[in-house]
Formats: C-alpha cells, structure tokens, sequence
C-alpha cells in the first residue's frame, strides 16, 4: 500500500522553509569546506528524500502524540513540519549546535517547530516517538567507534581504551533518552545504529521490532529504519542480544 502522500499545504511549508535556510551560514556546520557546493547538491535531495521519510512516518504515527527529536538539523525538517501541521503532534527536537540551531528557528518563525539547543536528556515528559538518527556512530564525535559500525577499522592504528571509552559514552546516551519513550513506541533511526536500541531493549527485557522497509538519506547516506518497541512488537518478534 502506497503511503498517503503530505498534504499540499506541509508540502509546501516544507520547501518555503527551504527556501529560507541561509546555506551560507549553514556551509560550515556540515563542511570544513567547499560548503556552497554541497548544499547546492544536496537541498533538493534532502527535501525530497526528508518528504518520503514524512510520508511513512505519517502512516505510524498517531495524531496529537509528541515526537522527541535527537540531533534533528535539517535533514529533519521534512519529519518535523509533517508532524506538527498534517497529525498536530508535539515535536521537540534538540541540537547542541547554537550556528545550526539559530538558523533554522530564524527561517521556522511561521512554523509550529522550535529547535532547543540542549541536550535531549533534558526533555521532560514521555513521548510515543523517538528520532535518533546518525546521533551514536557520528565519525567526528566517535572516530574510534564508527569505523567498526562501518567494517573501516585499521588493525593497526585500532584503540581499543578509546573504543570501550566511547562505547560507555554511546550507551549512556541510549539510557538517559530511551527511557523517555512511552511503551509501545516507535523508535526511528539509521540503519547503522539499530544494535544500540536493541542493545537496551535486551538489557531490559523489552521486545522490539525492526521493520523491513529502509529509506534513503540525502546529508549522511545511512539508511533510516522504523522500530517497534514495546507491546505492540511483542506479537512478532521477542528481544535478542545486540553484539557489542
């Protein structure tokens, strides 16, 4: 079944706000350099691929629920916009990063989405979504922990101290945000970053899900994926050991 396509007013909320984004502020944040280039070849994608994501989640998500955003930049805008305008959700997505973070909210004025430059551990409340995607195998914050995510690791530069150091500080990440999300729930992440969430499903017992379907991305290139967890998994499918 096809999924329901974004309404024409979201659709076209989506690309006015694109069309505000000041990617010359924005150049820095995702290149060292060469920025103007990327995000000349990467906005309509990520508008266009961030559409197709909207559209799914649209199909798994119930209306006036709240969706708490780790990370969110403006890959998830698209996500965002659709939540808010066409299911009247809560979005509260987090960004540490204040150049990112202001300029989104100085081009999202009109919208109902407020970018919070904190961390997403400080989120109050329960939510029935959690979006966290190429948060824990960032290769700039973890570069001795992606690369095994990858299978990029050298053998011979490899260090193992930093790995587990990194690793603690992935899954303290997972403990202090996952408890956040109401059960059942809905998990969306990359595909990459699948093995921490099951990781703390089985730490806790919970059963979970990982549905089928994958979706592109235009800004990282991991695909992103849907997790059941909670109630609504158990009925297909029990937890099973995540390796470390």
């Amino acid at each position: 079944m096809m999924p329901k396509p974004l309404s024409r007013s979201t659709r076209t909320a989506i690309s006015q706000l694109f069309a505000r984004l000041d990617y010359k502020t924005l150049a820095p944040v995702y290149c060292y350099e060469g920025g103007d280039e990327f995000w000349q070849a990467k906005r309509g994608p990520c508008e266009r691929l961030g559409n197709r994501i909207a559209r799914a989640l649209y199909d798994r998500l119930d209306p006036h629920g709240r969706s708490l955003y780790v990370g969110a930049g403006v890959a998830e805008l698209p996500p965002l916009i659709m939540e808010a305008l066409d299911l009247q959700r809560e979005v509260e997505p987090y960004n540490l990063r204040r150049t990112e973070v202001t300029a989104i909210n100085r081009a999202s004025r009109s919208l109902p989405v407020r970018f919070h430059r904190l961390d997403a551990a400080k989120a109050t409340g329960r939510f029935d979504h959690l979006w966290m995607v190429s948060v824990l195998n960032d290769p700039e914050r973890f570069p001795h922990l992606a690369p095994l995510s990858y299978g990029t690791a050298d053998p011979v530069t490899f260090d193992p101290r930093q790995f587990e150091q990194q690793r603690r500080i992935v899954r303290s990440i997972v403990d202090r945000v996952m408890p956040k999300l109401s059960l059942p729930g809905l998990v969306t992440t990359s595909t990459e970053e699948v093995v921490w969430i099951a990781d703390w499903c089985h730490r806790k017992n919970i059963p979970y899900l990982v549905e089928r379907e994958q979706f592109p991305t235009a800004l990282v290139g991991d695909p992103v994926c849907f997790m059941k967890i909670g109630a609504v998994a158990a009925r297909t499918r029990k937890p099973q050991r995540a390796r470390s």
